[in-house]
């Protein structure tokens, strides 16, 4: 990965939120505050505007940005917690370029970062649960001998697999988990904007 697919990859999620928005609220409005999708189409539509006419040296610089402005523009939880992921991930990778041993690096600080910030686990029914799952896939699919393409390929997937793995929960943690068990029979939505996000990484360094 290069600057350019870097940058490449920051604006298909900001398309793919703005594509998903209603989507995202949707699903907020059942076990959450409602404000899911608007609040991360206003953070993208920023860093969208932020990476736009700026010189970029190094892949690290282009997610600290995106961190960066996704902490000072989205409400709610979902701004320290996506501008934590970023921000950390940008920090593992100070380079030009970045190979897929790097990126790894890259998402396990990420994934680290939302857990200490977010304490939860897998099985809170939280972004963890797409997360953790396409980490440790995009690992797996490393030593298995796959390229970048294959590794976020498959890592798209499993966060697919978590994210829809999150309907029969009862949430732990975050504003759902005051429904207890009326939680159940709802999908994530900060799961749904992970999957989103590694779906849009799969696609960005597609050969």
């Amino acid at each position: 990965m290069d600057t350019g697919l870097a940058l490449a990859w920051v604006r298909a999620i900001a398309l793919a939120v703005r594509r998903d928005a209603d989507q995202l609220t949707q699903l907020d409005a059942a076990i959450g505050d409602a404000d899911h999708g608007v609040n991360l189409k206003r953070g993208f539509s920023a860093v969208e505007q932020a990476l736009d006419g700026t010189g970029f040296g190094t892949v690290g610089a282009v997610l600290t940005r995106t961190g960066t402005t996704l902490v000072s523009t989205v409400g709610g939880a979902s701004g320290p917690l996506y501008g934590s992921v970023f921000r950390a991930a940008g920090r593992e990778l100070p380079d030009p370029g970045a190979t897929a041993e790097r990126l790894l690096v890259a998402l396990r600080a990420g994934l680290d970062a939302v857990r200490k910030l977010g304490a939860a686990e897998p099985g809170d029914k939280t972004m963890i649960d797409a997360f953790a799952p396409a980490v440790a896939a995009f690992e797996k699919a490393l030593r298995g001998g796959a390229d970048l393409p294959g590794a976020a390929r498959t890592a798209a997937a499993a966060a697919e697999e978590g994210m829809l793995a999150t309907i029969p929960m009862i949430a732990r943690k975050g504003r759902a988990s005051y429904l207890g068990p009326r939680s159940q029979g709802h999908q994530d939505p900060g799961a749904t904007s992970t999957a989103l996000i590694f779906r849009t990484l799969a696609e960005a360094v597609r050969p």
